[in-house]
């Protein structure tokens, strides 16, 4: 058999697992000084399109997509459920949990089966008339954009990679113009480069397209399937996050 080049789903996630620590820790008071939660903050702008990228794939591979999504809205609640019984218990310090990007990948799932179908018979799913559906579409990706964790860089990001999964070379292109159109909206120049490095470090959604050497040394393939594979991410996001704001707690 030959050997499958790149890495799998899994290795990668171990990889993203590991950034997104590096990307939350700043949270710790006194644990990072001078620029370096502003460096963290920009070079693991990866780490939430690749888990874009992932629901993607599950999108397309699932044996059932509403399940799937529903699945991620579950996790949505958990995880909003947890932060605000963590809320009430740190409050005292002024600690506050606010991420929950379930809730984002929940959203462009959703987005995505409204304008592509959630199965191939789509029409026992939603029968409802297509431009309703694409109107519905359009306005839960606007509130979503808004509301959620990442969403004016997530939801669009999941609207292109599955639109032209199959256009490579235009997927990336799109990919370029929403990196360009959010360094756009975030430049601001102040009176030293310092300065304006500094604001770049942490007004850096366009450093996004970060991501592609990431999904070029994806080989397609799923990796290590047991349980513990499944659900990795689920349990590891927030527990990860929990465990940061009960060291802020006890620090603080």
């Amino acid at each position: 058999m030959k050997k499958v080049k790149g890495f799998d789903s899994f290795q990668i996630k171990l990889v993203m697992a590991l950034l997104m620590v590096l990307d939350h820790i700043d949270k710790i008071p006194g644990l990072l000084t001078g620029d370096w939660a502003g460096i963290f903050h920009a070079v693991t702008r990866c780490v939430g399109v690749w888990f874009a990228f992932a629901a993607v794939e599950g999108f397309i591979h699932t044996r059932s997509r509403i399940l799937y999504n529903a699945r991620l809205f579950l996790w949505a609640t958990i995880m909003f459920v947890g932060n605000k019984v963590l809320d009430l218990l740190f409050y005292s310090k002024g600690i506050y949990n606010s991420n929950n990007i379930f809730l984002t990948l929940a959203c462009g799932v959703l987005t995505l089966g409204i304008f592509f179908g959630f199965s191939k018979n789509d029409r026992k799913v939603f029968p409802i008339n297509k431009w309703v559906r694409y109107s519905l579409g359009v306005l839960i990706l606007g509130v979503a954009a808004f509301l959620t964790e990442g969403g004016m860089v997530l939801l669009p990001f999941m609207l292109i990679t599955y639109a032209f999964r199959e256009k490579e070379s235009l997927r990336n292109l799109l990919y370029l113009a929403l990196a360009f159109l959010l360094f756009c909206m975030s430049i601001q120049v102040y009176p030293t480069l310092g300065e304006t490095i500094s604001m770049m470090l942490y007004n850096s959604d366009w450093l996004f397209i970060t991501v592609l050497p990431f999904l070029y040394v994806y080989n397609g393939e799923r990796g290590y399937t047991g349980k513990w594979g499944k659900y990795f991410f689920y349990i590891f996001y927030p527990a990860h996050l929990w465990l940061i704001s009960l060291i802020a707690f006890l620090v603080k």
